[in-house]
C-alpha cells in the first residue's frame, strides 16, 4: 500500500521511472491523462504510426504543445518532455527506459513489441490483452529469461480480477469463481460494427463525441472481450473455464453468490474454482438493478462453521446457505489506473497479474456462414467472434486463436458458429506472432 510514497521518493530523488508508451489511441489516451499528475514517472516516449493522432489525443486529454515537443528521446530525458516518434524499435531499444507500456490493440503487432522490448531489458505492461490471451505464456516465460517483468494492465478487467483473487487465495479463502460483468443476450454473438451501437445502449453521435471504434466496442459487446480477458485470468491464476465457454448468467451484484456457486448445490459452476461472466440483462432483456455491468467480483469460500458465523456478524451477502461470499468492484476505469501497474512493476518487481500457465483459450468462431477466399477480420468485426475454450480443448481440435484471425484467408467454407482450425486458413507463418504461438503450443500443450 506504499506505491504513491516510492513513487514520491523517486521523484524527490530525480530517479523518475523513465516509460515509453506504444500506442496513444483510447486506452492510451486515459494514460496520458494521468500521467502528468502522477509523481516518480516521466514519460519519455511516445510511439504511433499516426503521429497527428497522437497529438489529437494529447490535445485532448489536456497536454500543451510544449510538453510534447522534444525533438528526440534524449532531448526529451534531457528536459523532462516527451518525443513523439513513429519508431516504436528506437523507443524500446533506448538504454535510458524502464518501462515499455504495450497499448495499440493489434495483437502480432504487439507480441512483437514485447519480444522487442525484452530484448533490449525493458520491463512490459501489456495493455493488449489479446495477444496475452493466445500467447501469454510463452512472453511471461521470455519475459524472466530476460530478467524483465511482464504485466498485465491495472485498470483493465483482467487484472482487478487477478488482484481479487490475489486478496481471497492471501486471506485463506479458497476461491470459488471470479470473473466480471457483462451486458449480454445471446443474438449479441451476432453482433458487427454497424449493430453495436443499437445493442450497446450508445447513439453514434455519443459514440463519435467520445472517439469509440465500433469494432473495437463490438468486441466487447459480441462476446469475444469477455473470453480474451476470462483466458488471461484462468491463465494468470489458474481458474478453469467452462466445458463450453461462457454461459452469462444473469444476476445482481447480491445474487452473485448465489449464481456462481457449483451446480450441485442451486448454482451455474461445473467446479469450484472457475471463472465466469455476469450478465447485466434478463432473459427478456430487461435490465437488472444494481449490476456489474462494469466491474469484476470474486467468490470466495467461508469452509467452517465459525467462518461462516463470522460473515452473519458482519452483514456479508452471501447465498442462501452462508458458505458462499462475494468481494467486488462495481466500475472499473480503464486507462486511468494503468499507472498502478508502472509502478508496481518499476518499483517493486511484480507484475498486476501474469500468465504461470495455458489453462484457457480463446478460438476465432463463425459469425456466419463463411466462404472459402473470404479473409476474415478479427475481433469485433464480421466474420468471426472468440469463443473461451479450455485449452486442452483447443489443442486438440487444433483451434484457430482469435488473435490470429485478422487478414487470413480461408481455405474452405465453415458454417456459422463453427470454432475454425488452423487447417480453415492459409496464413503466414512467417509472422512473429504465428511463430510465438506454435512455439507456446509445443511447450505447454502437453502439460
Amino acid at each position: 500500500m506504499n506505491l504513491h510514497q516510492m513513487l514520491k521518493k523517486r521523484a524527490a530523488e530525480g530517479k523518475p521511472l523513465r516509460v515509453g508508451l506504444i500506442g496513444a489511441g483510447k486506452f492510451g489516451a486515459m494514460y496520458l491523462a494521468q500521467v502528468p499528475r502522477t509523481p516518480g514517472v516521466h514519460l519519455a516516449g511516445i510511439a504511433d504510426l499516426s503521429p497527428a493522432g497522437a497529438r489529437a489525443s494529447l490535445e485532448r486529454v489536456g497536454w500543451k504543445p510544449e510538453r510534447f515537443g522534444a525533438a528526440s528521446l534524449d532531448d526529451a530525458l534531457a528536459r523532462g518532455n516527451t518525443h513523439l516518434t513513429e519508431d516504436w524499435q528506437a523507443l524500446v531499444a533506448h538504454p535510458a527506459l524502464d518501462i515499455i507500456v504495450e497499448c495499440t490493440g493489434h495483437p502480432p503487432a504487439a507480441v512483437e513489441h514485447c519480444l522487442g522490448a525484452f530484448a533490449h531489458g525493458k520491463h512490459v505492461v501489456n495493455v493488449t490483452v489479446e495477444a496475452d490471451a493466445f500467447c501469454g505464456p510463452l512472453l511471461a516465460r521470455k519475459a524472466q529469461e530476460a530478467g524483465v517483468v511482464y504485466s498485465l494492465a491495472y485498470g483493465d478487467q483482467p487484472a482487478l480480477i487477478c488482484d481479487l483473487v490475489d486478496w481471497a487465495r492471501a486471506a485463506g479463502f479458497p476461491v470459488v469463481a471470479a470473473g466480471r460483468g457483462h451486458k449480454w443476450l445471446p443474438h449479441f454473438s451476432d453482433s458487427t460494427p454497424d449493430t453495436v451501437w443499437g445493442n450497446y445502449g450508445l447513439t453514434p453521435e455519443q459514440a463519435k463525441i467520445g472517439g469509440l471504434n465500433p469494432k473495437m466496442f463490438n468486441s466487447f459487446l459480441d462476446g469475444s472481450k469477455p473470453s480474451i480477458e476470462c483466458t488471461a485470468v484462468c491463465n494468470a491464476t489458474g481458474l478453469a473455464a467452462p466445458p463450453d465457454g461462457l454461459t452469462y448468467p444473469s444476476a445482481s451484484v447480491d445474487d452473485i453468490p448465489f449464481v456462481c456457486r457449483p451446480i450441485a448445490e442451486g448454482g451455474v459452476l461445473h467446479q469450484k474454482g472457475q471463472v465466469e461472466v455476469i450478465s447485466s440483462l434478463d432473459k427478456d432483456g430487461r435490465a437488472i438493478p444494481y449490476d456489474i455491468r462494469m466491474g469484476v467480483f470474486v467468490v470466495f469460500e467461508g469452509e467452517t462453521e465459525y467462518i461462516r458465523n463470522c460473515f452473519k456478524e458482519y452483514m456479508v451477502r452471501t447465498d442462501p446457505t452462508g458458505r458462499y461470499a462475494c468481494l467486488y468492484k462495481r466500475w472499473h476505469l480503464i486507462g486511468l489506473e494503468l499507472g498502478i501497474s508502472v509502478a508496481s512493476v518499476g518499483l517493486r518487481r511484480e507484475p498486476t497479474g501474469v500468465a504461470t500457465g495455458f489453462n484457457a483459450d480463446v478460438v476465432a468462431t463463425a459469425k456466419r456462414d463463411l466462404k472459402a477466399g473470404e479473409l476474415l477480420d478479427g475481433e469485433g468485426g464480421y466474420t468471426v467472434w472468440g469463443k473461451l475454450f479450455q485449452a486442452s480443448k483447443s489443442l486438440a481440435i487444433g483451434a484457430l486463436p482469435l488473435g490470429l484471425a485478422h487478414n487470413v484467408k480461408l481455405a474452405r467454407d465453415v458454417k456459422k458458429g463453427r470454432s475454425l482450425t488452423w487447417a480453415d486458413v492459409k496464413i503466414d507463418e512467417s509472422l512473429p506472432a504465428y511463430k510465438v504461438r506454435r512455439e507456446m503450443e509445443r511447450l505447454f500443450g502437453a502439460r
